[in-house]
């Protein structure tokens, strides 16, 4: 490791002084390229363990349907990765500079699918899941050109701030999935209860500490190397204000504290200080996280019942109050917290987000309602040999 640090700090000192030779050059940047590769890598494994463990882990509060929400984890990676990485090995709509940013960005795409499939967890079949993933992919990426590479020149390149993906991942991926579930749900889905036990919380307690854990690798993934000291800290400070104000709101609406809020909710200041983990000071992300938090709880807690009532739909894992609403609140807040920002191209790539995300989730739900239905939601035993 010092070794290391001492061939990029000599790299650097060559790179600034004058009169050096180009091969000198190319082969000091050659260095310095394949150490911030390395360290990109253990970014990228880091949100490996969040996409497998974390999401995996979280969703498994339905009690009787633990089997199917692990496999289900996996199989929407293993086929959401393999066909981001076909979309960019072709250039369809855009291309990573380097296979380990087109990884993270490809992860970062089975996240935001597994966003998605939260709000019809349960309600699919094994195999939905994979058609779910094949049908996802491509709208996320059309979305994703659009709004950062400036696709069809309707956002213009470089204005559209998201660093860590309020809008692009959290926000996208939710709507998609409320599309899909207020496609799908039936009657006798939206009247079978789900249900949790003590176990079935642990566990999921657990995933959301792991997504806790690795969240500001996730956020900084592809940040330039001198903004990532400053984006892990805001991204630190944004989860215990998230933590904090899901406490006391939690306290002060339900009069306990609901556990399924601790799980959630906890998380939304990770989400809402996406957009601009880089660009704003620590109390700032304080103040996100803090704001954050409360607009999730109060989801949880006050709107979800309300809103499912009245739609007769059901968001199983409560999609719109984690990722949706704060991803929102996080692309919004930017044009307040940061300077120089366009608030046009912001405005229309969270509008652009919404249509494409609520109308292809409306349409991929219309097409997975034609391939069959599950005959009893929230269990294993339909599809897995249990003792």
């Amino acid at each position: 490791m010092r070794l290391k640090t001492t061939k990029l700090i000599a790299g650097i000192t060559l790179i600034a002084t004058a009169g050096i030779t180009g091969a000198t050059e190319i082969a000091t940047y050659s260095e310095i390229t394949s150490i911030i590769d390395v360290q990109k890598y253990a970014r990228a494994i880091h949100i490996m363990a969040m996409l497998l463990m974390g999401f995996g882990f979280l969703m498994v509060f339905v009690k009787k349907y633990g089997r199917s929400a692990i496999t289900a984890t996996y199989l929407l990676v293993s086929i959401a990765i393999p066909l981001y990485f076909l979309k960019d090995t072709l250039g369809f709509m855009g291309a990573a500079d380097s296979d380990i940013d087109r990884l993270i960005l490809a992860e970062f795409g089975a996240a935001s699918l597994l966003i998605c499939a939260g709000a019809v967890l349960g309600r699919l079949k094994m195999s939905q899941y994979i058609l779910l993933g094949l049908l996802f992919i491509p709208f996320y990426a059309l979305n994703e050109w659009i709004l950062l590479e400036g696709g069809f020149g309707l956002v213009e390149h470089g204005r559209f701030v998201d660093t860590g993906g309020s809008i692009v991942i959290h926000a996208f991926g939710a709507l998609f999935g409320l599309g899909v579930a207020a496609s799908m749900t039936t009657k006798k889905e939206y009247k079978t209860p789900i249900e949790a036990d003590a176990t079935s919380d642990r566990f999921s307690l657990l995933g959301s500490m792991l997504l806790w854990v690795f969240w500001p690798s996730f956020c900084g993934a592809l940040v330039a190397p001198a903004d990532i000291p400053a984006t892990v800290i805001n991204v630190i400070i944004a989860l215990c204000g998230s933590t904090l104000a899901t406490y006391t709101t939690s306290i002060k609406i339900r009069g306990k504290i609901d556990i399924a809020d601790i799980a959630n909710a906890a998380l939304a200041g990770g989400v809402a200080i996406g957009s601009t983990c880089d660009k704003v000071s620590p109390l700032i992300a304080f103040g996100i996280g803090i704001l954050a938090g409360a607009i999730s709880t109060i989801g949880f807690a006050v709107i979800q019942d309300h809103l499912q009532n009245a739609v007769k739909k059901i968001d199983t894992c409560g999609v719109l109050h984690l990722h949706g609403l704060p991803g929102l609140f996080g692309g919004l807040i930017a044009m307040l917290a940061v300077d120089g920002i366009s608030q046009v191209d912001q405005i229309k790539g969270i509008a652009i987000t919404i249509i494409i995300a609520i109308s292809s989730g409306l349409l991929v739900g219309k097409l997975l309602s034609l391939t069959g239905r599950r005959t009893e939601p929230y269990t294993d035993d339909e599809e897995f040999i249990l003792d």
